[in-house]
């Protein structure tokens, strides 16, 4: 291979040369993978080379080939790591093959308890781990075997001693074929610092040891080196996916189940020790100073922002745990918890500063992320990365420095929020007593009851002093007016049950734009409240900048849910419940939205109808195409199925909280289409009602299909349009025909929507008797007013009448007598539209049909609140009196018209 004078400059790279200048051509040309590492390897082999030493000069040739490549081509970051990292998977493997084949012959084979030949994996740390090795870098391990037991000896009995004992000889002979410096060097520094205990734990631990230890004594910040954490030896027991038992270990570990804000404190304290460090190091030495990895806006920063997101909300977004930085930065962006333009410039300053750390490195192959203080060796290091001076260089370095730290400081290292209420010098064994003078009468009492509660006292000082410190800007902001005393005494109520997961104290103080967001949620109403109770894990929804100003998209809702089923996918983490939960998350997240841009004034009644529905339908759509791949019955790649809305859901008038009037329909000439598709819809309602960890997604209610309770749980859709078109003896009711103007069919192919949509209007616009008709209508109304009855001086909006159900009632009788000769009437459109339009076709009087529309929409407004606010659905009778005399003038005028 052609020398560079340019490559040359580096003082490695010389040595290289004059040392194995006559072996440079056995690797082959381009940049070195695994095939290419085999054949050099091999060939020095045949050279006599015995494995320590192939392994340690197919190192050297790899790096100097790396060096070339990468100063004269500019081979881009991603190819140079990854050929590190294949250095370092193959070495470890060649190593890990030849110690076992070696303490085989002495000890024989280590053994578990059931016969088997006990593994031992080599688990690849930090940037092994994640692939982004660096060129000079030394390799965090730990050693991890699944089971102890005894070894079985050599051929005659001897030599017998424990899987732990045989396992710390394999250890010890990796490290001398890998890690030891000989006359050629060494293949890779190897620190097993990482593991269990660090330099004073086992060199090799037991599965079920890891697992006690980190369930038991795991520290916060391991949690950040699992996080990048990989088997990369032996090779077989990746590919075979015998590792998924380690992987259940410690996924757990890394990612918990619920929001996890407390880990911003132990980063802090990470990054300080960091940086305290890098700051002994450098005193009395200034050209120390100059850290691209370790000082401000150096590469460690860009790594903890990265990492720290991945941790608070990989328990929920199982898309997020991917060990590669760069591959990491689109994913948070993906998931809303970066914007785009911070993350590409995240992206760029990570790249610059790797290759920067890079050159740094090939000058003498050593392990410094220290800028040279040579001034031929930075004028070197800038023209290898393309600056023509190394002001150019260092002015680039500056500017991403400045871009990174800023970033950085905004999540986690910069100043606090400045708040009056909460000085950041407050005692830890400051009191709840010390509290109570600044506080209103209820939040007192409220408060009183804490002094001596098991909780409360439970709590660690830390948790502690961060409760005390919210309790106490929740009272200074109640005092300046930025919250009511309701919304602080439900807060209390909320945090309550919760204050064993400290992580939500974390969050709150961590985020003060999210609990000021809280308290006005909670003071505004006392459903929010509840909803919070049932699900906490919502909260973290109101971090987001743009809650308020977005609408809900199923299209994107479906996308990301499908992503995220990927990633679960691609970690053999898909199992049902794992996917229930994933549903059940999405979706109350997205209600929890929705929720706080209606309390908020973001959304009208309507709007939020309109989200609700659209939510409802997303989640059918997903849940089916889910429930129908994992169905053992299945026997084409898409269901000929489709799901008939009613009710709310059906005139996208959903509520929170409001069940679900499903029809199921088949549409499939399979002999086995009944059964097939009854065990669809059985798996899909249970994966809709049943209840997880994580609640529930909707209740479902079946009983207007055909023949109701007493009938098929699904029908094929020649059945229901037979029914519903009243052929044969057994046939639709007048009532059906109702709900009939308020169906959709919420999912099926384009083919089948049509069909329903055909018979959909056929029933409406069929030819009726209107005195039958309203004769049949009156009485429903008066049995369902019988079944309701009123209070005295109350009005009900829903049930008194001059209430909700009187318009309804009048709408879905004009829509059946008169659609016939109005086709404008046939749409689904809603009451309100559907009242203005009766007016405009001389169905009403002039005025009647706006009158009555807007009735019922304040009516709905009004239900709506009282509903958030868990109020009685009625109010003494002076109250709305004009809304209920245009819907009483609207009732008299079409179902009594001779009064």
């Amino acid at each position: 291979m052609t020398r560079s004078p340019l490559a040359l400059h580096s003082r490695f790279a010389q040595r290289i040369h004059r040392r194995f200048d006559t072996l440079l051509d056995l690797l082959p040309p381009g940049c070195p993978g695994p095939a290419e590492l085999e054949h050099v390897f091999s060939a020095l082999q045949t050279q006599g080379k015995n494995c320590a030493e192939a392994l340690r000069i197919t190192r050297q040739l790899t790096v100097a080939r790396v060096l070339t490549l990468d100063c004269e081509q500019q081979l881009p970051l991603a190819q140079v790591t990854q050929a590190m990292t294949d250095l370092a998977e193959f070495a470890l493997n060649v190593a890990l093959t030849e110690a076992l084949a070696l303490l085989d012959q002495t000890h024989g084979a280590p053994m578990t308890p059931q016969g088997q030949r006990a593994q031992l994996w080599i688990v690849g740390m930090g940037k092994l781990g994640a692939r982004e090795l660096n060129v000079s870098s030394d390799i965090d391990l730990i050693y991890v075997y699944d089971e102890d037991g005894d070894t079985a000896g050599d051929p005659k009995g001897r030599g017998r001693i424990t899987n732990h004992e045989y396992f710390a000889k394999v250890v010890r002979a990796v490290y001398a074929l890998v890690g030891d410096t000989t006359e050629h060097g060494f293949v890779f520094r190897v620190d097993l610092a990482l593991r269990p205990n660090g330099n004073s734990g086992p060199a090799a631990v037991s599965l079920d040891a890891l697992e006690e230890y980190l369930h038991v004594q795991g520290r916060e910040w391991e949690r950040f080196a699992w996080l990048k954490s990989r088997v990369v030896a032996p090779t077989a027991s990746v590919t075979s996916g015998a590792t998924q038992a380690l992987r259940k270990v410690v996924m757990p570990f890394v990612f918990r189940r619920y929001l996890d804000y407390s880990v911003f404190d132990a980063l802090r304290v990470l990054h300080r020790q960091i940086r305290e460090h890098a700051a002994k190091r450098s005193a009395g030495h200034p050209e120390r100073a100059n850290d691209v990895k370790l000082s401000r806006g150096g590469i460690r920063e860009i790594e903890f922002t990265v990492q720290l997101l991945q941790v608070v909300r990989g328990g929920q977004f199982p898309e997020l745990r991917t060990r590669p930085t760069l591959s990491a930065l689109p994913r948070l962006v993906r998931a809303g918890l970066m914007q785009a333009a911070p993350a590409e410039a995240l992206a760029k300053a990570y790249v610059f500063l790797r290759q920067l750390e890079h050159r740094i490195q090939y000058l003498d192959d050593q392990q410094t992320h220290v800028l040279p203080n040579q001034d031929h060796d930075l004028q070197w290091i800038a023209l290898t990365m393309g600056f023509e001076t190394e002001q150019q260089l260092l002015s680039q370095l500056d500017a991403h420095r400045e871009v990174v730290a800023q970033e950085f400081d905004k999540l986690l290292g910069g100043p606090q929020p400045e708040c009056k209420a909460c000085p950041g010098n407050q005692s830890p064994d400051s009191s709840i007593e010390d509290l109570l003078p600044q506080l209103g009468e209820t939040l007192r009492q409220r408060l009183q009851a804490w002094r001596e509660h098991p909780r409360v006292l439970a709590l660690r000082d830390e948790a502690r002093s961060r409760l005390l410190r919210l309790l106490s800007r929740t009272a200074q902001w109640v005092k300046e007016g930025v919250a009511n005393e309701a919304a602080a005494v439900r807060l209390v109520d909320w945090i309550e049950p919760l204050l064993r997961r400290e992580s939500y104290l974390a969050l709150l103080w961590e985020r003060p734009n999210v609990h000021e967001r809280l308290l006005r949620l909670l003071g505004a109403a006392r459903w929010p409240a509840r909803y919070l109770m049932l699900h906490p894990g919502v909260i973290d929804e109101l971090a987001a900048a743009d809650i308020f100003y977005e609408r809900f998209n199923a299209q994107e809702f479906e996308a990301d849910l499908d992503h995220r089923r990927n990633a679960l996918l691609g970690t053999g983490e898909d199992d049902e419940e794992s996917l229930l939960n994933l549903l059940r998350r999405a979706h109350h997240a997205e209600v929890f939205r929705t929720l706080a841009r209606d309390v908020e004034g973001k959304l009208t009644v309507e709007q939020v109808a309109d989200d609700l529905s659209a939510l409802a339908d997303a989640v059918l759509c997903i849940t089916t195409r889910w429930c129908w791949a994992l169905l053992k019955k299945a026997h084409r790649p898409a269901p000929q199925f489709g799901i008939i809305a009613y009710g709310k859901l059906g005139g996208k008038e959903l509520g929170y909280g409001s069940d679900l009037d499903l029809v199921f329909v088949f549409d499939d000439a399979d002999d086995n289409a009944p059964e097939i598709y009854a065990a669809l819809v059985r798996k899909l309602i249970n994966w809709l009602t049943v209840k997880t960890g994580e609640g529930d997604l909707y209740e479902i209610d079946t009983a207007l299909r055909p023949n109701g309770n007493a009938g098929l749980l699904i029908t094929s859709f020649e059945s229901y349009a037979n029914y519903q078109q009243q052929r044969g003896s057994n046939t639709a009711w007048t009532w059906e025909h109702q709900a009939m103007t308020r169906a959709r069919c919420v999912l099926g192919d384009a083919s089948l929507r049509a069909r329903f949509e055909a018979v959909r209007l056929t029933v409406i616009a069929a030819p009726r008797d209107e005195d039958s008709l309203r004769s049949e209508i009156a009485t429903m109304r008066e049995r369902m007013a019988q079944s309701h009855p009123g209070k005295p001086g109350q009005f009900d909006f829903k049930q008194s009448p001059g209430g909700m159900i009187d318009a309804e009632f009048v709408m879905q009788f004009l829509v059946l007598s008169q659609s016939g000769a109005h086709p404008e009437l046939l749409a689904n459109a809603g009451n309100i539209a559907l009242l203005e339009r009766a007016q405009a076709l001389g169905l009403l009087p002039e005025g009647m049909g706006h009158a009555a529309a807007s009735a019922y929409r304040t009516l709905r407004q009004v239900q709506h609140k009282a509903r958030l606010d868990e109020a009685a659905s009625y109010v003494p009778t002076p109250q709305l009196q004009a809304e209920r005399d245009a819907i009483l003038a609207l009732w008299q005028y079409v179902f009594m018209p001779t009064a």
